[in-house]
């Protein structure tokens, strides 16, 4: 797949460069998740320039020392002796070097010397105060576990802290980058086509690549990629969780789970794992890992006991919706069962999805202040009567768009929709302007 987007990280990391080849060296972090391209970035940003790239395993230091030793010879055409055993000491010969040469230095993984030295870190900041100012390297540490990168370079009390002249963290791509993606693949897609591409990536461009270089336009031939013998995707949950939980995972594993299956109140979750109380995993799991997102009804307070939580990443609701749920299938090597389950389950599940991709959708136009949705407690058979899809304030007048998401313009019941907008109107937003719009499959 060819390179698509990030053109401002692109602009940054240009601007970072110079600085350091000119002037004197710059540190930038970048994280994010698995699979986001961060590594395909950096290697596009420094094309053209010396470059030294160390991919950092989980090995005896020794052992990479050795191996950095032989890459960085090559890549500067200079002697580093092979016999350096710490990683300290080459990285202060690196620096070394940039006395009298320009050069990027990528450090990939970077979290993983917490696991092979972790006074690795207080030896480079001493390495790094020393030299930065007289040098002129362009250091990028990359690294995919969240936790471990925020702790590194942005906690106080740990050596890096401060060191920094950029942290970026990358994220997915929006769903107009999704569409220009899928219509270079396939110009005749349709809006289906691309709401599963969506659905089963979240815009993740490994996965992106992975699905469309295997010509997988549609939703039966992504769910048949996702879900054949050997898939990555089988396994890539776990591989993405255990990264950043560790050992300890059982009871993160449970929450996720119940919240892919609808029980996404606090009460609902702590019922779901044995009636132990949620509330300090369920904010580990928003705040320090990110991978859920709490959802309050738009303009209610932040104390407010109305609280819905879902899972912040498209493909891990997919991965605990199905592969975790249905794991019997996949350990008895049914994946065509399988596969059938998510495809008859595909037009209910997608219309979730839906609405995500619209929200998003109107982030991307940056017109709004404030996009949410809005329901009030459930009131027996009222609770239908008091829900809305999308809410959307904009930023700079007193207007708000109301708007309902269904697949199929058939589906929408204008009647009742209105209700909706009259009981939303009268609680919150009374001297606004009122919007309203149903979105569809149509509107993508």
């Amino acid at each position: 797949m060819k390179f698509y987007n990030r053109e401002k990280e692109l602009e940054l990391l240009a601007r970072t460069r110079e600085i350091a080849f000119n002037n004197h060296s710059q540190m930038t972090a970048i994280t994010g998740r698995r699979r986001i391209g961060k590594t395909k970035l950096i290697l596009k940003s420094c094309e053209g320039t010396p470059t030294v790239y160390l991919f950092v395993s989980r090995n005896n230091e020794a052992a990479l020392c050795q191996q950095f030793a032989q890459t960085t010879s090559k890549s500067l055409d200079t002697f580093i002796p092979a016999e350096i055993s710490s990683f300290v000491g080459l990285f202060e010969m690196l620096m070394n070097l940039g006395k009298n040469l320009s050069f990027n230095l990528i450090i990939d993984e970077f979290q993983e010397f917490f696991y092979i030295n972790p006074a690795i870190y207080s030896g480079m900041q001493d390495v790094w105060d020393r030299y930065k100012d007289t040098t002129r390297v362009n250091f990028i540490a990359s690294g995919s576990v969240y936790t471990l990168m925020h702790r590194i370079f942005m906690e106080y009390r740990e050596p890096l802290y401060g060191r920094c002249d950029n942290i970026v963290k990358l994220k997915s791509f929006t769903p107009s980058i999704i569409k220009k993606i899928l219509a270079d693949y396939n110009p005749k897609y349709t809006n289906d086509d691309l709401l599963a591409l969506y659905t089963f990536t979240g815009g993740v461009p490994k996965y992106i690549e992975i699905l469309l270089d295997k010509g997988c336009y549609t939703i039966n031939d992504m769910v048949d990629c996702l879900l054949q013998e050997n898939s990555i995707f089988l396994e890539e949950g776990n591989i993405l969780l255990i990264q950043e939980f560790g050992k300890k995972y059982g009871n993160y594993y449970a929450i996720l789970s119940a919240i892919a299956s609808g029980r996404n109140t606090s009460a609902e979750i702590s019922e779901s794992i044995g009636n132990t109380s949620a509330g300090g995993l369920l904010q580990r799991l928003e705040e320090d890992y990110e991978v859920i997102a709490k959802k309050r009804p738009i303009l209610s307070k932040e104390g407010s006991q109305t609280v819905r939580y879902e899972i912040s990443d498209n493909f891990l609701r997919f991965w605990f919706r199905y592969i975790v749920k249905y794991q019997s299938y996949i350990q008895s090597g049914l994946l065509n069962d399988l596969a059938g389950i998510v495809k008859n389950d595909y037009p209910t599940y997608s219309g979730i999805m839906l609405e995500k991709y619209f929200r998003e959708q109107l982030i991307e136009k940056q017109l709004y202040s404030n996009i949410g949705s809005w329901w009030e407690a459930s009131k027996g058979k009222d609770k239908e009567q008091h829900e809305i899809d999308i809410v959307a304030i904009y930023a700079h007048e007193k207007k708000v768009l109301v708007a309902e998401v269904k697949r199929q313009r058939k589906n929408f019941k204008p009647e009742l929709f209105q209700e909706k907008v009259e009981a939303i109107r009268t609680k919150l937003f009374f001297n606004y302007e009122t919007e309203t719009a149903c979105f569809t499959l149509d509107d993508m």
